[in-house]
């Protein structure tokens, strides 16, 4: 419990320091929501001030900081001034909808790369083990934007999935069945490409454990027994070589969420990611620092994930 209460802390002082981040980097951007107002001849200068003090824009940094914290432990997470409204009622949807997409990408790229990852490690320098390499190198070298690009393009020549939204027109007319495949058909794009992206790594550092923990003594000695190939690699040697995957099933998980903004733009997806851009686009502070400190959220989220799996897993990190 020590070690769990230790990186909870750890998580909790991220979180601080990204909010205090966003704050001193919004504070020194140019401009704000309510400049282009100024120029409306429509609007006086009294009114935009009116608003700016509204809203606490014009208090210094620290009383911002402040107010906005009173806000999040109030469940609000600040004022969004673009849909007047509370930046929680909006983030609410976007986030699950993210979680969603990065949810089915991570169990997926996990449920592909486990496999195949121990499989090849069997056969070191086998001609499958080279093509498996040679297609994650290329998966490397491929920027997700372009992973992401012929994926839609490739929906849009053969009219095979829906392109854009999370849904299509009538979404609500349809059966419960109807629904679902609708909903898996537009994941299809998204999800698919978030797998095509962190799949390379994933092999290469199942493959690259499973190949150490192969060579031990008592890989050996319980090949020597006749143990079977399938239940020496997955009843033995994984569990053996599980640690530094655990902690890379962290990583992934942050890595998949930051390429999910991105991916989320892009096709339309209604996540946070589109929202991020909007309200930056726009200067909407909170619903930008909102966007931020749910993406940083799910981060930590997995991270402890990872670390309870570890405390789990081998006994030796409990002992410590």
């Amino acid at each position: 419990m020590k070690y769990l209460e230790r990186r909870v802390i750890h998580g909790i002082l991220l979180l601080i320091g990204v909010s205090v981040l966003c704050f001193l980097f919004s504070d020194l951007a140019p401009g704000s929501f309510f400049d282009e107002m100024k120029l409306n001849p429509q609007i006086s200068s009294e009114t935009v001030a009116a608003l700016r003090s509204q809203y606490g824009l014009d208090k210094p940094l620290p009383v911002r900081y402040a107010r906005w914290v009173e806000s999040v432990l109030g469940g609000e997470w600040g004022y969004s001034f673009a849909y007047n409204s509370s930046v929680r009622s909006l983030l609410v949807v976007r986030a699950r909808n993210t979680l969603l997409l990065t949810t089915l990408a991570t169990l997926f790229s996990w449920l592909v790369a486990v496999p195949l990852g121990v499989w090849i490690s069997n056969h070191p320098g086998k001609w499958y083990d080279r093509l498996s390499m040679g297609g994650t190198s290329l998966l490397l070298s491929v920027p997700e934007l372009v992973l992401v690009f012929g994926l839609l393009y490739f929906a849009i020549r053969t009219h095979a999935l829906p392109v854009g939204g999370m849904t299509s027109v009538g979404f609500d007319q349809l059966g419960l069945w109807g629904k679902t495949i609708d909903l898996v058909t537009h994941l299809i794009v998204p999800v698919t490409t978030l797998v095509l992206a962190s799949l390379p790594v994933l092999v290469r550092h199942v493959r690259a454990s499973m190949v150490e923990v192969l060579k031990l003594p008592f890989i050996q000695a319980a090949r020597g027994h006749g143990i079977g190939p399938a239940r020496l690699l997955f009843r033995y040697a994984l569990p053996a070589a599980g640690n530094p995957l655990i902690s890379l099933f962290g990583l992934s998980v942050a890595g998949l969420l930051s390429g999910s903004l991105l991916v989320e733009v892009i096709t339309g997806w209604p996540g946070i990611g589109p929202l991020l851009l909007e309200a930056s686009m726009s200067r909407d502070l909170y619903v930008v620092v909102g966007a931020v400190m749910s993406s940083t959220l799910f981060m930590v989220f997995g991270s402890l994930l990872a670390d309870v799996m570890l405390v789990v897993v081998d006994p030796r990190i409990r002992v410590e």
